[in-house]
């Protein structure tokens, strides 16, 4: 999708579809105002007969115009004095869901001119920019018919006065490549699990090298692993025939000596639960237990289209997790890459092992800071539902970092508590730690147990497992992270 910025006047601006609000008790904003005027006060006949009172939610669509507008969608704005940033947002999704019911293939937002409470023009074209382009994703379905139409949208354009000119097209184009990182998690995280294997991911990011110059990648098979002694991975992998891949993604653009921020997703393709099986309501869902994985190289075609001056490194285990003859068992000790022992004793609990496994290895790249991703635990949703991704980490200005990217994305993630009381319950009779502890903090104990290999690191860690996907009718990929890991990387690197 293109995006434009315009300064001029919304009664002399020629476009498809206009966007403006109405607030409560039928006040219309400025836009809607002058749009009325020429359009010969339709939107105020509306407001008089009671048909239009400005509630949030409202939507109205007016058609068959003359003049430069087309059509205009005018939209229940609530309180002027309570229209914030979440409002604003709301208020540009129904637009685009009632764009989608036009023709429309360009269409112009007059919100973005609005008084939008704790936010500034940046901010608001970039969530233009957002909802527009996500509002175009089609999931990337196998239907032989009934296939769901595509937006007929193809341009987009954002109002501006011209002393904000400047800040909305960087609002725009960082909202465009944080769309496009979220378009490419979502089409890999969407894919079934016989299609999206661990070579299927590889091969995603191979693709990406090849459209951006700017990335290097490399792909290590299971004998290189093994070389590597990397024995907590390998264990999850033993019960499948599906060979597993670590991913690695390298971007510099910033000086080569500069420190990376190093991203580590987990990328388990299925996730049967192993030995340790899972029950089969919501089994299906399994396949988004990649979506960290995704989310690492979402970011990566995200950070690629906006050439940030930022160095980043990607490290991806891929692997499924499946039940055998082969397959590791409850009570079986494997050894990591640093050379700690652990304990299995659940073999559900895989994530972990594969990720200790990657962030030991992204100890070669030096970094400034280790991020990692992953739908690491059922425990995570408990505690957070699907609104706030967990965040733990052992440095507490990367925490506070990650916090306030998370709040400027709307991606939002909760600090929560790691510490040596929660890790006792890892104590093991037979090597160093086991892999899981009690039941209870089962998301903090998971933390702690991926702690265990980032002695000497910043390093945070993001449980996704209650925002990377949706279930129910609706079941798919959010994108998220991603608009919270390409925020910090704007920030970092500004």
């Amino acid at each position: 999708m293109q995006f434009f910025v315009t300064s001029t006047a919304p009664a002399r601006q020629r476009t498809e579809c206009a966007i403006v609000g109405v607030y409560d008790k039928g006040v219309m904003s400025e836009a809607a105002a002058e749009i009325d005027e020429r359009i010969g006060g339709r939107i105020a006949r509306l407001i008089k007969k009671g048909d239009l009172r400005g509630k949030s939610g409202d939507v109205v669509i007016l058609s068959d115009l003359t003049g430069p507008c087309e059509r205009v969608i005018v939209l229940g704005l609530g309180s002027k004095s309570g229209f914030g940033r979440k409002q604003y947002r709301r208020a540009l999704n129904a637009a685009l869901t009632a764009l989608a019911r036009t023709g429309a293939r360009e269409a112009t937002s007059y919100l973005s001119l609005e008084s939008v409470t704790d936010t500034d023009a940046y901010a608001l074209a970039r969530t233009a920019a957002e909802v527009a382009g996500n509002s175009a994703y089609r999931i990337p379905d196998h239907k032989t018919s009934g296939k769901r139409p595509k937006s007929t949208l193809n341009r987009f354009g954002v109002a501006a006065t011209r002393s904000d000119r400047n800040a909305v097209e960087r609002g725009l184009e960082h909202g465009r490549g944080i769309v496009a990182g979220m378009s490419l998690m979502r089409d890999l995280a969407n894919q079934p699990a016989n299609v999206c294997t661990p070579i299927y991911l590889a091969n995603a990011a191979k693709n990406l090298a090849r459209e951006h110059r700017s990335i290097k990648t490399r792909v290590l098979n299971e004998a290189e692993c093994r070389q590597l002694k990397m024995g907590s991975f390998l264990s999850v992998t033993e019960g499948t025939e599906v060979p597993a891949r670590l991913i690695v993604l390298e971007y510099y653009g910033a000086e080569r000596r500069d420190a990376p921020v190093v991203l580590v997703g987990k990328g388990v393709t299925f996730d049967t639960g192993g030995i340790s099986l899972k029950p089969p309501p919501g089994m299906d869902e399994m396949k988004f237990d990649m979506s960290g994985a995704a989310s690492v190289i979402g970011t990566f075609k995200a950070v690629a289209e906006l050439a940030l001056p930022v160095n980043v490194v990607g490290v991806v285990p891929a692997c499924e997790n499946m039940p055998s003859g082969r397959a590791t068992k409850p009570g079986d000790i494997v050894k990591s890459m640093s050379g700690q022992t652990i304990e299995v004793l659940n073999t559900d609990a895989e994530g972990r092992l594969i990720l200790c496994d990657a962030i030991t290895y992204a100890r070669r790249f030096k970094p400034d800071t280790i991020i990692d991703i992953a739908t690491l635990t059922g425990a995570c949703v408990i505690a957070l539902g699907n609104h706030l991704s967990g965040l733990f980490s052992n440095d507490e200005e990367l925490s506070d970092e990650l916090v306030q990217a998370g709040k400027r994305a709307d991606d939002r993630a909760w600090p929560m508590p790691i510490g040596e009381e929660y890790a006792e319950g890892l104590k093991s009779n037979f090597a160093d730690f086991a892999n899981v502890a009690g039941r209870e903090g089962g998301a903090i104990t998971a933390a702690c147990f991926l702690a265990k290999f980032t002695e000497g690191l910043r390093w945070a860690h993001l449980d996704v497992a209650g925002t990377a996907y949706q279930s129910g009718s609706q079941k798919s990929s959010t994108g998220r992270p991603v608009p919270l890991l390409v925020d910090y990387l704007i920030n970092k690197s500004a």
